[in-house]
């Protein structure tokens, strides 16, 4: 095997990627806000490990191992920052109270918080195969038949339809009775009760997730408020404000480009203390970065905090309404009857997670496959022994009814 195609076989967009279940707001936490920061990490290596992060002015007499020597003393220890009209604090305390503790970390705490954006993918990539279902084949099978001739279409849809029935046949009750029906209905309405035989682990489950990317994203501003010093949260509003004054760009205080550096030098028994004045270049980037990734987690936590909600609605009031409006389109329903039996056919047949499993689909191919798939699951739903003697025993009534 070649070494390109070993390359290309890590470097997969797909492997990275995923498998398609999930949504365009969970994509956005686990993939391309982690694709965006594992990108600024390595810029900003290059930046500190390939080129200069930092160059001091020394007085004269410093030889080159007397500069070299403070260059990476001055990288290593916090440098701080007095703006040039202020006078340097005699006090050690006042000066160590400006100093700048973030530059030499910034890509390491950008990694860490890929890490955590890609944490609650990692979860349920981990706990919804318990469900007894591959979602993620599913999805797949389903999407490759888009394009395709039509009765090998059908055969797949056939198939999954039939895996489905058999997925749920197998979880269900052994028994029905009321406190079975009072667990599922709370199981509804509590997202952490995960059951399995409630019809409510895949989307119970999922909600946990989503819940997860929500406090993530909100976390990431108190992460790096602890980090920058107590001032990132209200950052975006400072920079806002700052867009009409040409000094704050030149010399921000949050990303200063020039600092100041003490040290001290033992000779013998004597310890000279110097400052020196350094230049901070990666803090120009630095500055950009964070700005940018200030305004990305409000977009980020918006879109997620909407979604979050979308789902949580949809999932406890819009079941029945999301199936009927598929059969509605095929032309399944006729008349009361029908609209009845496609109730139990959302709630008691369905339930939440085969439901779940529907939206998952349709999110990741098209409304078409979705309406083949209802069409087929409808199908074999009412040609199961109860539910067809129950429907030629209400044809009997109305057969009756007729020719009295």
């Amino acid at each position: 095997m070649s070494v390109s195609a070993i390359l290309g076989g890590f470097a997969s967009y797909s492997k990275l990627a995923s498998a398609c279940d999930d949504d365009w707001a969970d994509r956005l936490n686990h993939l391309y806000t982690v694709i965006l920061l594992a990108l600024f990490a390595v810029f900003i290596s290059g930046g500190q490990y390939v080129g200069n992060p930092i160059e001091c002015w020394c007085p004269a007499h410093f030889t080159g191992s007397f500069q070299a020597y403070t260059k990476s003393y001055c990288w290593i220890k916090n440098t701080y920052y007095i703006p040039m009209d202020t006078p340097i604090p005699l006090a050690k305390e006042d000066r160590d109270s400006e100093e700048l503790t973030y530059y030499q970390w910034v890509p390491i705490i950008l990694m860490f918080m890929a890490f955590l954006f890609k944490c609650p993918a990692l979860i349920w990539r981990m706990f919804n195969g318990a469900s007894g279902i591959n979602m993620a084949k599913i999805v797949d099978m389903t999407s490759n038949t888009q394009i395709g001739a039509a009765d090998k279409r059908n055969e797949v849809i056939k198939n999954i339809a039939t895996y489905l029935d058999r997925w749920l046949e197998a979880h269900r009750q052994y028994r029905y009775n009321v406190l079975v029906r009072m667990r599922q209905k709370a199981s509804r309405f509590i997202c952490f009760m995960c059951a399995k035989r409630d019809g409510t682990y895949l989307s119970s489950l999922y909600i946990c997730v989503k819940i997860l990317f929500t406090i993530n994203v909100i976390v990431q501003f108190f992460l790096l408020n602890a980090f920058m010093g107590d001032w990132y949260n209200l950052y975006g509003f400072e920079v806002l404000q700052g867009l009409s004054n040409d000094h704050y760009w030149r010399d921000s205080p949050r990303f200063p480009k020039v600092t100041l550096c003490d040290f001290e030098i033992r000779q013998l028994q004597n310890i000279q203390t110097f400052t020196v004045q350094c230049v901070l270049p990666i803090n120009l980037f630095n500055e950009k970065i964070f700005i940018f990734l200030w305004f990305w987690f409000v977009v980020v936590a918006t879109c997620t905090t909407g979604n979050l909600l979308f789902w949580v609605w949809r999932n406890m009031f819009d079941r029945v309404t999301y199936i009927k409006k598929y059969l509605k389109v095929l032309d399944q329903l006729h008349g009361e009857e029908d609209k009845k039996l496609a109730r139990k056919f959302a709630e008691q047949y369905l339930r939440d997670d085969c439901v779940f499993i529907f939206r998952i689909i349709a999110r990741n191919t098209n409304d078409i496959l979705l309406s083949d798939l209802v069409r087929e699951m409808w199908r074999i739903y009412r040609n199961k022994p109860m539910i067809k003697k129950s429907l030629d025993a209400e044809n009997d009534n109305y057969d009756d009814e007729t020719r009295a």
